[in-house]
C-alpha cells in the first residue's frame, strides 16, 4: 500500500465539507423536532439552541468511508481489515441513542447499556484489543473475555469523557479535533517509518474524525447556533476510542523491530510500543481529570456521580473571571500541550529539549490561567481581521465614536455577567447521566 497522503487529505476535506453543509438543514430539523433546552435564568445562550448536531457529524462520517472505499490506496484498507465496518455498526449504534436522548432524554442505565452493547458490536465484528505491551514483560496476549472487557471499558471512559467536557460552545469538538491530529500523526508515522499497514485503519479513523470536528466547530463555536448533543459527543467519543483500540490491539510491536541493542537502548526505542497505552489517557487527559474530579466531589457530597452540577473545570475558569472564548481556548491549549507533548516523547524520549518545552509551555499556561481580566490586543494590520474586543480602544477611531467603545464594553460585560451564575453551557453533565439544561 502507498502512503496516500492526499487520499487523507481529501477525506478530511469531504467528512468537514458534509459535515459543514449539513448542520444548517439540521438545525432547522432540530427545531421544528423541538429538540432545544429550555431557558433558564442561569443561563448564558439567550436564544433557545437546537441540539442534534450529531446527525451532520454522523453524515460526514458515513460520508468519508464512503470516500476512502473508493479511492486507490484507502481502499485496501477495506479490503484487508473489517475495522472500518465495525467502527460504522458500533457509530451508527450510539448515535441512535444518542438522538433519541437528544430529543426524549431516556434512562442513564439505558444510554451505559447502549454505550457497551455498541462496543460489543465493534468486538463481535473484530475491533478488538488482542494485546498489550507491557514493561519487563513484553508482548502480553489477551483471551477472548479479557480483550473484550478491556475494549468495552476504554470506549465506556472515553465517552463519557469526551461528553463531561462538552460544557461551553466549541469546546468538545476543538479539543477532540487536536487530539485526533495528535493521533493522526503518532499513527501515520508507525505506518510510515515501520512500514506496519495494521495502523492504517487508526490513521483513517483520525482523518475522518479530524473532519468532522472541522466541519462543526464554525456552527458550534460561540455564540453557538446549534449543539452536538448526545447524538454528536458520544459518536466522536466511539470514534477517538476505536482509533486507539485498533492501535494498541492490532499493531504487533514485535514487527517494529525494537529489541536490540543495549538495555537502555531497548528501552528508549520501545518507547512507541508503550505510547498506545498512554496515547488515549493523554488525548482525554482533561476531561478524564474533569470525569474522576466531578465523581469525587459528587460521592463525597452524597449525591450520584451521575447528578449534574456545575463545578467542572471549565465552570472553574469562567468563575475566576475567564470569558467563554478565553476559557475554550485555554482548554484547547493544554490539551494540545498534553497530545503533542506525548507524540513528541513517543519520536525522541531521550531528548531533554521535549521535557524542557512541555515545563515551559506549562509554565505560560499557568500563568494565562493567573490573568483572567488580560485581553490581548491585535496589532494595526490585523484589527480588521479580529473582533472588536480584541482591537486597540486608543485607536482615534475609536476615541472618536464614542458608541463603539460602549459597544466594546457591553460585548465583554455581556460574556462575564453569566459567570457569577456559574452555568456555561452543559450538553450533559455525564453520558450516562441526566443532563443539565444549562449552556
Amino acid at each position: 500500500m502507498g502512503k496516500p497522503v492526499r487520499e487523507y487529505l481529501l477525506t478530511l476535506c469531504v467528512t468537514a465539507a458534509v459535515t459543514y453543509l449539513l448542520t444548517g438543514p439540521v438545525r432547522k430539523f432540530a427545531i421544528v423536532a423541538g429538540a432545544m433546552p429550555e431557558i433558564r435564568a442561569r443561563d448564558v445562550h439567550r436564544e433557545p439552541t437546537p441540539r442534534l448536531g450529531g446527525i451532520a457529524m454522523f453524515f460526514g462520517l458515513c460520508a468519508g468511508l464512503l470516500v476512502a472505499d473508493h479511492l486507490t490506496n484507502l481502499s485496501e484498507v477495506f479490503e484487508k481489515s473489517n475495522e472500518p465496518r465495525a467502527l460504522l455498526s458500533g457509530a451508527a449504534l450510539i448515535w441512535l441513542i444518542g438522538v433519541l436522548d437528544d430529543k426524549f432524554e431516556i434512562d442513564a442505565l439505558i444510554k451505559l447499556g447502549g454505550q457497551m452493547i455498541a462496543a460489543g458490536v465493534m468486538v463481535v465484528q473484530g475491533l478488538t484489543i488482542l494485546w498489550i505491551p507491557v514493561p519487563g514483560f513484553g508482548n502480553v496476549a489477551l483471551t477472548q473475555g479479557q480483550g473484550t472487557l478491556l475494549t468495552v471499558a476504554l470506549v465506556v471512559i472515553t465517552i463519557n469523557a469526551v461528553n463531561f467536557v462538552d460544557g461551553l460552545d466549541g469546546l468538545a469538538a476543538g479539543m477532540v479535533c487536536i487530539a485526533a491530529a495528535a493521533f493522526f500523526m503518532y499513527a501515520y508515522r508507525i505506518w510510515y517509518s515501520y512500514g506496519i499497514e495494521a495502523a492504517a485503519p487508526a490513521s483513517l479513523f483520525a482523518a475522518i474524525l479530524m473532519g468532522m470536528c472541522l466541519g462543526f466547530l464554525p456552527h458550534n463555536m460561540h455564540p453557538a447556533r446549534i449543539f452536538m448533543g448526545d447524538s454528536g459527543s458520544m459518536l466522536i467519543g466511539l470514534v477517538l476510542a476505536a482509533g486507539a483500540i485498533s492501535v494498541t490491539g492490532q499493531v504487533d510491536p514485535d514487527a517494529m523491530r525494537l529489541f536490540s541493542g543495549s538495555e537502555r537502548n531497548t528501552v528508549h526505542q520501545m518507547v512507541p510500543v508503550y505510547i498506545p497505552l498512554l496515547m488515549p489517557l493523554t488525548i482525554i487527559a482533561i476531561p478524564a481529570a474533569d470525569l474522576i474530579l466531578a465523581i469525587v466531589r459528587r460521592t463525597w457530597r452524597g449525591q450520584s456521580p451521575f447528578a449534574a452540577d456545575r463545578g467542572h473545570l471549565h465552570h472553574r475558569l469562567l468563575e475566576i473571571g475567564h470569558s467563554h472564548s478565553r476559557a475554550v481556548l485555554i482548554m484547547y491549549f493544554f490539551s494540545a500541550l498534553i497530545a503533542f507533548g506525548a507524540l513528541a516523547y513517543s519520536v525522541n524520549a531521550a531528548s531533554m529539549w521535549i521535557v524542557l518545552s512541555v515545563v515551559f509551555l506549562s509554565a505560560i499556561g499557568l500563568v494565562l490561567l493567573l490573568l483572567p481580566r488580560f485581553t490581548p490586543r491585535a496589532p494595526r494590520w490585523a484589527e480588521r481581521f479580529v473582533p472588536p474586543r480584541y482591537r486597540r480602544r486608543g485607536a482615534p477611531a475609536a476615541a472618536e465614536s464614542e458608541p463603539a467603545v460602549v459597544e466594546d464594553e457591553t460585548d465583554e460585560t455581556d460574556e462575564r455577567v453569566p459567570v457569577a451564575a456559574g452555568a456555561s453551557g452543559v450538553n450533559g453533565a455525564t453520558a450516562v447521566g441526566p443532563r443539565s439544561r444549562a449552556r
